[in-house]
């Protein structure tokens, strides 16, 4: 097996997790120390430290101490477009669903034709 594709498949299972997704939008917009990405996502601060760790260990992030805090980047600015890209396949892939679910009803009411409306007072057992 290709070496990449291995590497490939260890990004992608640290990635199958919307929390670290979530970190990796709001690193894109700049560096960001443990506290603020912890109140900027309304999680735990330990919480963000152990995603930080599964995606340094991956290679997605970086982390460089001043002081005593530690800030963290994205290793390479290219994968929040490699995450774009994905979410605008799924993005479309959800209007095409939405649009053969619309189609489908629309074919469905149309099969059954109108319905009369329920009349007040009647008992239909």
């Amino acid at each position: 097996m290709d070496e990449v594709f291995r590497l490939q498949a260890e990004v992608l299972r640290t990635l199958a997790n919307p929390r670290r997704l979530e970190i990796l939008h709001v690193l894109a917009a700049g560096p960001r120390e443990v506290s603020r990405l912890a109140a900027d996502l309304g999680i735990s601060q330990p919480n963000v430290s152990q995603h930080l760790a599964v995606m340094r260990a991956a290679g997605l992030v970086e982390a460089e101490r001043e002081g005593r805090e530690v800030r963290y980047t994205l290793a390479d600015p290219e994968i929040i477009h490699a995450c774009e890209t994905m979410r605008g396949v799924l993005v479309r892939r959800i209007a095409r669903m939405s649009r053969v679910a619309a189609d489908a009803a629309a074919d469905y009411a149309g099969a059954i034709g109108p319905q009369e409306p329920a009349r007040a007072g009647s008992n239909a057992n």
